[in-house]
């Protein structure tokens, strides 16, 4: 049996999108050949919200092992606010104790936290172990550049030109990259001629069953957030203006349908929860000025305080719909489709004509996701429609493509490619 020392700073139970890459692999990692051992951040050093019912998702039996990290109220006076700097140093001195005193086949950073990854380099040379990366997110990227300042990220001028140094220190010494979008691995090779022969896999995050049954479990602890006399369209996650191009159309067609049928229009409201990843309380509206410029004030309801991941799943069983807007960057891939499919809910999806996620979700049979430059009123008015007749609607899924995107099958994947990585000749 091989062993892999997975790096990720987000770990149960800090809710953070990029943990669940790991958190869903671990049941299945020794089906496969491996033994995962996971070196995490403690929580006591994190300020992202925390859902301790995604602990019950995780296998018992493994070994968790957990860094410090400098106080975030004092490095981020110094622009060390994120988990990653604010825990390299700790990274280094413990892991470099572990590798002295225990085997490893593999190290596998599987975070979007990325600045932790230049380490791979460090140890690979140190303690001749191989490393794979996980691109769950571009690393450093151009997307931001043209934009105007107000919609660039926070500390954006630093974080840029850091990641620009940060970034060919860990990929070009890299064994092996895992992404979920071919188009990082595409851009990543064609930036560094180094890694062009190296084994690369494109891994969409996998749907895991057992979240929605916890979810069941415990849904009446969480705080009901909808109307049930309305007719709720939800989505919950992060929110932007890179989303308008999806979200538009949708709701230039509800403000057209809602001055042709006000009765039945009038009942239908668009949540979207969590959309900011500032402190609770401190978000800014990222969709709501957009509803508000078509007139759907009263419509439209913008939660930018993030929720608990099952309260996040206990809300998108309770709606009678789920919509999923797509970023205008073609290589952005929505991960969060999997617990989205899980519920089996009515979805309407609206993407860049170019994201993979448009034909993920044809493979599972969804016929209403569309591009934002096919997207008609009619569709929307459809959908909408449906929604009123039938309230509690739910959808039939492929079941080859469950399958076939399951964690297990995910995981199966992941492990293919460790054994290439390690019998990669890089070292």
């Amino acid at each position: 049996m091989k062993k892999v020392l997975i790096i990720s700073p987000y770990f149960p139970p800090v809710n953070a999108a990029d943990m669940h890459r790991v958190r869903t692999s671990l049941p299945f990692f020794e089906q496969y050949g491996w033994i995962a051992e996971v070196v995490t951040v403690d929580v006591l050093y994190t300020d992202m919200v925390q859902d301790e019912l995604l602990l019950q998702s995780v296998p018992s039996g493994i070994k968790v092992h957990k860094v410090k990290a400098f106080d975030k109220l004092r490095s981020s006076k110094l622009g060390l606010g994120s988990i990653a700097l604010r825990s390299l140093c700790y990274y280094r001195k413990y892991v470099n104790k572990l590798l002295s005193n225990h085997h490893f086949d593999l190290i596998y950073f599987s975070t979007t936290q990325f600045p932790v990854c230049v380490l791979g380099a460090y140890w690979k040379k140190k303690f001749k172990v191989p490393y794979v990366i996980d691109m769950q997110d571009p690393w450093h990227s151009d997307y931001y550049q043209d934009k105007p300042k107000d919609q660039q990220p926070s500390k954006y001028w630093f974080s840029y030109r850091l990641n620009k140094y940060m970034e060919p220190a860990a990929i070009k010494n890299a064994d092996g990259i895992i992404a979920v979008s071919e188009q990082y691995i595409t851009d990543l090779k064609k930036r560094y001629p180094q890694i062009k022969d190296i084994p690369a896999a494109t891994i969409t995050f996998g749907m895991f069953p057992p979240d929605l049954d916890i979810a069941v479990k415990h849904r009446a602890e969480f705080k009901p957030l909808l109307n049930l006399d309305d007719i709720n369209v939800v989505y919950v996650g992060r929110g932007g203006t890179d989303m308008h191009k999806a979200i538009t159309p949708v709701f230039d067609a509800l403000a057209h349908c809602l001055k042709a049928d006000p009765a039945f229009f009038s009942r239908v409201k668009f949540y979207f929860v969590g959309t900011s990843y500032a402190p609770a309380g401190q978000g800014k509206p990222s969709i709501l000025p957009l509803a508000e410029s078509l007139g759907l004030t009263g419509q439209v309801i913008e939660i930018t305080d993030r929720i608990s991941y099952y309260h996040s799943l206990a809300t998108l069983m309770q709606a009678d719909a789920l919509f999923i807007p797509g970023s205008d960057d073609a290589k952005y891939t929505a991960s969060k489709i999997y617990p989205y499919l899980l519920t089996r809910k009515a979805l309407l999806a609206v993407f860049n004509p170019q994201s993979s996620a448009i034909a993920i979700l044809k493979d599972f049979g969804i016929s209403t996701v569309y591009d934002y430059n096919n997207i008609s009123r009619q569709h929307v008015l459809d959908f909408l429609y449906a929604l009123g007749g039938k309230p509690h609607l739910q959808i039939s899924l492929s079941e080859e493509a469950v399958q076939k995107h399951l964690a297990q099958t995910k995981t199966q994947l992941q492990c293919e490619l460790f054994n290439l990585a390690i019998n990669n000749d890089r070292l």
